[in-house]
This record gives structure tokens, sequence and C-alpha cells, in this order.
């Protein structure tokens, strides 16, 4: 059975419908979204993020959530925020099958490099990356801000 992939933007037709597919299949990474799915996705989305979904007749089976811009260090970037495969559906090859997309459109796109962050605790992850070309370029620094009303 083969696979397609759906390329979302904000601008999308049918953007609710597939963020009502994904949602599952995201929240398999990122357990803490909240519960305004579909709103959180289209505010990151008007922030310049865009969607890949790699489906089999419509059933979501892999994700990335990437966003192109430039920077000081690496030029213009494609930047991964989220890749994820739909657990039943892992060593399948559609999370490899979703990063060549990713890699092809980086390139279409005269992007000089493809970039992604991976949890420190995500051993599987990055053998994954590692299998896919990727190498370790630095650290990602992070220091939690407390929010305080206005």
């Amino acid at each position: 059975m083969s696979a397609d992939i759906e390329h979302l933007t904000l601008e999308s037709a049918a953007l609710d419908e597939w963020l009502g597919r994904c949602e599952a299949v995201h929240r398999a990474l990122r357990t803490a979204l909240p519960a305004d799915y579909r709103g959180l996705m289209r505010r990151v989305m008007a922030q310049g993020a865009e969607i890949a979904i790699r489906h089999q007749d419509q059933v979501v089976c892999a994700l990335a959530v990437f966003r192109c811009y430039q920077n000081t260090y690496d030029g213009y970037r494609f930047y991964i925020d989220d890749l994820v495969t739909e657990p039943a559906r892992r060593s399948a090859g559609h999370g490899a099958g979703l990063m060549a997309w990713c890699e092809a459109l980086a390139r279409t796109r005269g992007c000089d490099c493809l970039c992604l962050d991976s949890g420190v605790q995500r051993a599987r992850a990055h053998r994954f990356y590692f299998r896919e070309g990727f190498s370790i370029a630095a650290y990602s620094f992070r220091k939690a801000l407390t929010h305080t009303a206005p």
C-alpha cells in the first residue's frame, strides 16, 4: 500500500479536516498539547509553520511541523519543529519517507541546512536521525520563564 504526502499551510482548504486527523498522532510526541489543538496549530502556522502529513488512504501515518527562516549562524534553514510517526506504524518507512520529502522541499527552497532539536531522552529517535545523515552540531540551552499576569 503506497503512502501520499499532504502539504498544509494556513491557507489550505482542508486544514481543519487534516488537523482533526493529525491530533492523536501529534499527541503521541507532544502529550502536553492543549485541548484546543486546532487553535494552537493555527497560531503556530500563523507564525510561519507548515505541516506535511504522510498518509495511507487518508489515515495519518506520520507528520512533520516545519518552517524556513534565515538566521545568523546557519543561513536559510529548514527547521523541523516536530516529526512523529503513529506508534503502531513505526519502522515501516513513514518517518524516512517524510524526512526525504522535507529534505527535497528544503533543497527546492534553497535552504542551507535541514535542522531539528530532539529531547535528550529520545535515544530511538536519535538513532533514526543519525541513519538519516544528521549530526549533533550544537547544544540547545533553555531557561524556563515564569509567566505572570500584567
